[in-house]
């Protein structure tokens, strides 16, 4: 691999052309940049360590002649013994290359490796990939060249690290930005935020389903209950919310103590309200089986759980509301106030699932009609409907 063609392709990384496609695409081009270049490449490998609660890092794996294979893998990697038996491993905590020749006994004590050769590996190298941050990343690199990487090659990798390094951090970081993003604001507010839509005032109009839940008896649980087992508790019982509010086209908005706003955009669905509320009503039935089969143990007892959900259809105003330097990417209006103060009558009638007269004209099912009641801050009652399955239940 001459010198030109080398500065070629780390001209071509640095001038942000990966950058703008991809990550598959643009890892493919690279290496097959590379190969044509005369880089002996069969596999090459980047290993990029991840900002995220649940996902330790994602990896991408090019072959000659496969494309690339996309993957992410969990904290419970660092616990595994192929993590601890891996190249990658001494990279990551030691930052130094690692090298595994075909004939050489020392890459004995490294399982991959063996399962390489055995694919027709003759050498292989892992280098560091420094990010600006301190942070290591790794990039793994094998040919089936009988001699394996000749020196020109070994440095020709070397010198492509930090160019590649940069370009990956650029990329990195976007993805970060978006997923933290994602996870704490949702993925609807997060795609707004990225887009600009970050100065007060910046709200829109939409149509949208609105759910508004709370734990049943969360007060005295605090009470009599350590902090950090009411913490523990308060996640397994979102944990029953989220998933099917997700599954089911919501996005989960904000927690509040032991409360939870969803909204289920219905401009997405080419403005289908009787759609969108169907699956509203069957996530709320799927996260009535969860919580009803929850069960936490507190040293001899079992605490059991049940939980109220108020559904709504309207418009709501969706955007950036706070003050000062402070903001909040959240939803208001009259249809969020009557979500909530239908969502505090759930308990008094001895129901999960209530609806509002709105909501249950638009998603049609077997609703009973539970009366009209008084609400705080609207000037006429309201009437307001329940699942014909839990007539049975007794209030509570």
């Amino acid at each position: 691999m001459n010198s030109s063609e080398l500065q070629r392709i780390c001209d071509w990384l640095i001038d942000g052309t990966w950058a703008a496609q991809e990550p598959a695409v643009g890892i493919a081009d690279f290496c097959e940049r590379l190969v044509a270049a005369g880089l002996p490449l069969w596999r090459f490998g980047i290993f990029i360590r991840t900002l995220h609660p649940e996902v330790f890092g994602r990896n991408f794996i090019w072959r000659q002649g496969q494309g690339v294979e996309i993957g992410a893998v969990d904290f419970e990697v660092l616990e595994t013994p192929q993590f601890a038996r891996s190249p990658l491993r001494v990279v990551f905590e030691q930052g130094i290359e690692v090298r595994g020749r075909a004939n050489d006994p020392d890459s004995k004590r490294f399982p991959f490796l063996g399962d390489m050769h055995a694919e027709g590996a003759t050498d292989y190298i892992a280098v560091p990939v420094p990010f600006l941050d301190g942070s290591i990343h790794a990039t793994s690199w094998i040919t089936q060249r009988p001699d394996g990487f000749s020196d020109d090659d070994i440095a020709a990798i070397r010198a492509l690290i930090a160019p590649l390094a940069r370009i990956s951090e650029i990329i990195s970081l976007r993805r970060t930005a978006e997923m933290l993003l994602d996870t704490y604001v949702g993925n609807r507010a997060g795609a707004r935020i990225l887009g600009g839509q970050i100065r007060r005032g910046h709200n829109d109009t939409m149509q949208a389903a609105i759910w508004l839940s709370d734990l049943r008896g969360f007060t005295a649980l605090s009470d009599r209950l350590p902090a950090e087992t009411v913490v523990e508790i308060l996640n397994q019982y979102f944990d029953c919310q989220v998933a099917a509010i997700r599954g089911h086209g919501g996005e989960v908005l904000k927690f509040m103590g032991d409360g939870l706003l969803a909204v289920f955009p219905i401009d997405e669905y080419v403005g289908d309200a009787a759609h969108v509320c169907a699956r509203v009503l069957e996530a709320a039935r799927e996260s009535r089986a969860s919580v009803e089969a929850l069960a936490f143990p507190v040293g001899e007892a079992v605490e059991r759980f049940r939980f109220g959900v108020a559904l709504h259809v309207g418009n709501i105003l969706y955007g950036n509301i706070g003050g000062g330097n402070r903001l909040d990417f959240t939803c208001i209006g009259p249809a969020v106030n009557l979500a909530a103060r239908l969502e505090k009558i759930t308990g008094r009638l001895g129901r999960t699932v209530v609806a509002s007269e709105g909501f249950a004209n638009v998603c049609r099912h077997d609703w009973h009609q539970l009366g009209e009641f008084p609400i705080a801050g609207f000037s006429k009652a309201q009437r307001v409907y329940g699942l014909a399955e839990e007539a049975h239940v007794q209030a509570g």
